[in-house]
């Protein structure tokens, strides 16, 4: 399938678009990006002229709309079965599939309290309790997956996978507001940042002029 367009959201507070437009990039597709200014004058409207459901990401793949970061990356998944979107080994696999809908569905109070913010790096930013609880939750899920993978290679199950794209929003998070992070799991956070192709999203978010006040913590 050819003909890809990305309707994203601003690259530096876009934690949703940042997701499959990684899972793209780290397959290699070439695509249009359409980038939406969020909470910018008429943005509403133009997201409603992409998708009914009124917010980004959306993939347009030759006739076929796609919304919802992790429906895309599902839908990518199964047009690429060959990339490995998902880890081989079916222990694993369930247990990718199990915390990427974790994150899709959970730790609202990390996204509420500590918005995705590439170009800020805040120091001595005061956690609340039910904060620190989400944290250490994520602490625990990366400590988990990085010791039972069979794969070599940096990343939550060796290879990359959607898994680590749906943790890639909360890699930053963590580097912005300065949570600690030590041994291996430094070491993922480090492999995260690293990569070629999120170094090239951090470059385009901070060439953005665009601020959104509420996400200014």
């Amino acid at each position: 399938m050819s003909g890809y367009t990305l309707v994203i959201g601003n690259k530096n507070y876009s934690s949703w678009s940042l997701r499959p437009w990684l899972v793209m990039k780290h397959l290699g597709l070439e695509f249009d990006e359409v980038v939406i200014a969020l909470f910018q004058g008429d943005f509403k409207d133009k997201i409603f002229a992409h998708s009914p459901a009124g917010k980004v990401p959306i993939l347009k793949a030759g006739g076929v709309d796609v919304w919802d970061s992790l429906a895309i990356c599902e839908f990518l998944a199964d047009q690429y079965p060959d990339a490995r979107l998902w880890p081989e080994n079916q222990a694993e696999k369930a247990l990718a599939r199990s915390i990427s809908y974790e994150m899709h569905s959970g730790f609202f109070t990390i996204r509420n309290e500590m918005p995705m913010n590439i170009r800020r790096k805040i120091d001595g930013f005061k956690i609340s309790a039910d904060c620190q609880g989400e944290i250490d939750r994520v602490k625990e899920i990366w400590t988990e997956c990085l010791s039972k993978k069979t794969q070599e290679g940096p990343f939550l199950f060796g290879q990359f996978s959607i898994a680590d794209a749906m943790y890639a929003p909360i890699v930053w998070r963590f580097n912005s507001y300065g949570v600690q992070l030590d041994g291996v799991l430094a070491d993922y956070s480090h492999a995260m940042r690293s990569m070629d192709i999120m170094q090239d999203w951090v470059a385009a978010a901070k060439d953005e002029e665009w601020v959104i006040d509420i996400a200014e913590v």
